[in-house]
């Protein structure tokens, strides 16, 4: 009888070390949860790209004479910076802000929308040729007694709604593209309800910035 037991608990044992292998085994094997694919972007001298929002598409060239800020936009894209991100700041008469990646994080505080980026900065590009008209694409940036050589944002950018409002700005942030169609777009995002801290009341994003090539133009 005793020796019956111990053959059944051997068994178990085995039984139970087997299990445990396969389990390991299935877990070492189990397929690597895939991120997904970067856009491709092909470098032009000025790239066109589609900035397609919840509310409808901008579409936006990048200049040629500002290479860090449109070398900037173009790796973003590439690697789907933007899609999901929302317009945290929205001022109808001036312009409407966009590309903190904090919008994106649900545990993110809403009071801290406008603060967030990609980690770095870039060397100011601020060209007496380039003025704040209408769907100016335009480098957001810290203040000057924070940052005396006005670099902007790694990620943030402000598209002029109203040229009027914002031709204070000029010579004061890199301004690195235009708009060339979905002025509509902008003059609707502008007009969206907003809190006191100028964020939509309803979510806008941006779901995901696609390269319009030279042949499809």
């Amino acid at each position: 009888m005793k020796k019956l037991i111990l053959l059944s608990t051997m068994a178990a044992l085995l039984f139970s070390c087997g299990g445990n292998k396969q389990a390991q085994e299935e877990q070492e094997t189990a397929p690597a949860v895939e991120e997904p694919a970067k856009t491709k972007v092909e470098m032009v001298a000025e790239p066109v790209f589609n900035i397609v929002t919840s509310m409808g598409t901008i579409k936006v060239k990048l200049y040629e004479d500002t290479p860090l800020h449109k070398e900037n936009f173009c790796k973003l894209v590439e690697e789907n910076f933007f899609n999901g991100i929302m317009f945290h700041r929205v001022i109808k008469g001036f312009m409407i802000q966009v590309g903190d990646p904090l919008t994106k994080d649900p545990a993110a505080d809403p009071k801290t929308y406008g603060t967030g980026g990609p980690g770095y900065t870039i060397p100011a590009e601020i060209l007496p040729n380039h003025r704040h008209i209408k769907g100016a694409l335009c480098a957001a940036r810290k203040g000057d007694t924070a940052n005396p050589a006005r670099e902007s944002s790694g990620s943030q950018f402000y598209i002029v709604q109203d040229e009027a409002g914002c031709a204070s700005l000029d010579g004061d942030y890199t301004i690195f593209g235009e708009t060339l169609e979905g002025f509509d777009v902008i003059d609707a995002i502008a007009s969206v309800a907003t809190d006191q801290r100028n964020r939509p009341a309803e979510d806008i994003i941006i779901e995901k910035i696609e390269q319009v090539l030279p042949d499809a133009q």
